[in-house]
């Protein structure tokens, strides 16, 4: 009788973490200063949302500064491991691709902020082909409302690569392959 209840009790507990987890991960409702056109779980053909963040000196930067480039739109935060593996793909493609119209676009979705995000551009180098380099794109400091923005950001890294004519192209969320990153920008350019 005792291990039945032991059964029952570790069963109705992982009901309750699994309900609670469920509530604290599932996107938020509609926010009253978003449209719900901009909410939507598809932003993929849809022109991108207007959206002004700070850079690391504390200056606004519209995406609609980016129109007529090819954009690779980057949610990322320094503490998510598949970001840092992604990153030296990053620089080797804003290298590679500059000359053509493309640049990539990082947005720091770190809690802390510029606090956090300011030290680590700084100081990281990352191994782009056998060399130390820094993250040599721009870097914008993300806050939810952004991520809302883009139909919400469910993990990191999440990207939207960006026509010249400021259309999303289409979303990548997670670790995708260097190839499959390549191919489809190669596409745009």
């Amino acid at each position: 009788m005792k291990k039945i209840l032991i059964i029952v009790g570790t069963v109705a507990v992982l009901i309750l973490l699994t309900w609670y987890a469920d509530k604290a991960t599932r996107l938020k409702g509609q926010s009253a200063s978003i449209p719900p056109s901009q909410l939507a779980s598809s932003v993929e053909g849809k022109p991108v949302p207007d959206l002004k963040l700070k850079d690391l000196d504390g200056k606004d930067v519209a995406l609609a500064d980016y129109k007529g480039k090819v954009v690779f739109l980057n949610f990322w935060a320094t503490w998510c491991d598949p970001c840092l593996v992604e990153i030296p793909w990053l620089i080797d493609m804003q290298a590679k691709y500059a000359s053509r119209g493309f640049t990539v676009v990082g947005v720091a979705m770190d809690d802390e902020g510029k606090s956090v995000v300011a030290p680590f551009i700084a100081k990281e180098r990352f191994d782009v082909n056998g060399q130390q380099l820094p993250m040599g794109y721009p870097i914008l400091l993300g806050t939810d409302e952004a991520a809302d923005k883009f139909g919400g950001i469910l993990g990191y890294p999440t990207s939207f690569l960006i026509s010249r004519d400021g259309k999303v192209v289409t979303k990548f969320q997670g670790l995708k392959s260097s190839d499959e990153l390549l191919k489809a920008i190669e596409a745009q350019l």
